[in-house]
């Protein structure tokens, strides 16, 4: 018999062994790996692996393949972006890949849209309100028409979206490979600020209050009052970062979903995500995704002014009661999420 033939026997037995162990210790392993060796822009990388949805083009096709030959400067700038993520995933891999597999309950921030073959993974504090109520008609199959008559709440209501931990590990397999993935990031100190503003300094928050608040007042607010540990609801900044770079606090629990990094939500040096969008340029990219999925003739992303947002100024002044010690530590942190985004180190900082 053929050597290589007796490798593939043998192979075959592991990985029956292995399953079986799996299977017998109820444990889930997962699924499907995208390899992050993804195709550059190229002229149909997917060959017949893509089938086409309703007899039209999937977004997929339409990213990798465009109808025009000539690329665009945008596709041109999300070819970048991806490359980016992967370059970083691969020079980091010690860290962003500590955890081999993944489980389908790692995929509870990955909604999916089966109609138009998009899956898109919603990061807090990114716009995933308004990307939420998008999804809801692009779901709804005319149930919604109009994104901002959906009340912000009712976008939120786990209920309204299927989430792809939803599916049969096959299923699962399916759409990682076939549908379009997406996701939105942000400068990740204004999203932690922002974050923080929403959670701790508004007074309607009080389940944020209860449930962090005296635990952060308790462990890092010397000669605290008896009121100030039962509300929970004066939180300091500074309290807040010490908190988060508090070893033990990692130890205790996984960070809150608001202040959660990227790269922990949506595992991107796991799965591949075919477009990477910015908060700093939310209604291009995010109208983008749209055209790709074949919807934007008569729906794009909701634009309203915000005063409230948090702006890079907010931030710089947040920090400047920061120690260096803490800033350096935070940004140890949240450093994944710089790197992999192309975001560079705040010239505010004080780094040791």
């Amino acid at each position: 018999m053929k050597p290589a033939l007796l490798e593939v026997m043998r192979m075959n037995r592991i990985c029956r062994m292995v399953l079986a162990t799996c299977l017998g210790s109820f444990i889930l392993v997962i699924f499907y790996f995208q390899s992050m060796l993804h195709p550059v822009m190229r002229r149909n990388p997917f060959g017949v692996d893509i089938c086409c949805r309703k007899g039209s083009r999937s977004p997929l096709q339409e990213l990798y393949n465009p109808t025009q030959l000539e690329l665009s400067s945008t596709a041109v700038l999300h070819q970048m972006r991806r490359d980016q993520v992967t370059d970083t995933c691969r020079a980091n891999s010690a860290t962003s890949r500590k955890r081999r597999v993944l489980t389908p309950s790692d995929l509870k921030h990955l909604v999916v849209d089966e109609d138009h073959e998009l899956i898109y993974c919603y990061v807090p504090k990114v716009a995933c309100t308004n990307w939420k109520r998008l999804m809801m008609v692009l779901t709804g199959r005319g149930k919604y028409s109009d994104p901002m008559q959906i009340p912000a709440n009712e976008a939120h209501v786990s209920a309204n979206l299927k989430t792809l931990n939803q599916y049969s590990i096959p299923e699962i397999n399916h759409r990682l490979k076939s549908y379009m993935k997406f996701l939105f990031v942000r400068e990740p100190f204004e999203r932690l600020v922002s974050a923080y503003r929403n959670k701790f300094t508004q007074k309607y928050n009080t389940s944020f209050h209860k449930r962090y608040g005296t635990k952060i007042i308790k462990r890092q607010r010397k000669n605290a009052t008896q009121e100030a540990l039962r509300k929970g609801d004066d939180v300091k900044f500074e309290e807040f970062v010490a908190y988060l770079i508090d070893p033990h606090t990692q130890r205790e629990e996984p960070f809150n979903e608001h202040w959660q990094t990227v790269y922990s939500l949506c595992h991107p040096c796991h799965i591949h995500y075919d477009l990477v969008g910015k908060y700093e340029t939310l209604e291009e990219d995010s109208n983008y995704v749209l055209q790709l999925a074949g919807v934007g003739s008569y729906l794009k992303f909701p634009t309203y002014a915000k005063s409230t947002r948090t702006t890079d100024e907010m931030t710089t002044e947040f920090f400047q009661n920061i120690s260096s010690e803490h800033q350096t530590q935070l940004y140890e942190v949240y450093k994944l999420d710089f790197l992999m985004f192309n975001y560079s180190v705040p010239s505010y900082l004080k780094l040791e």
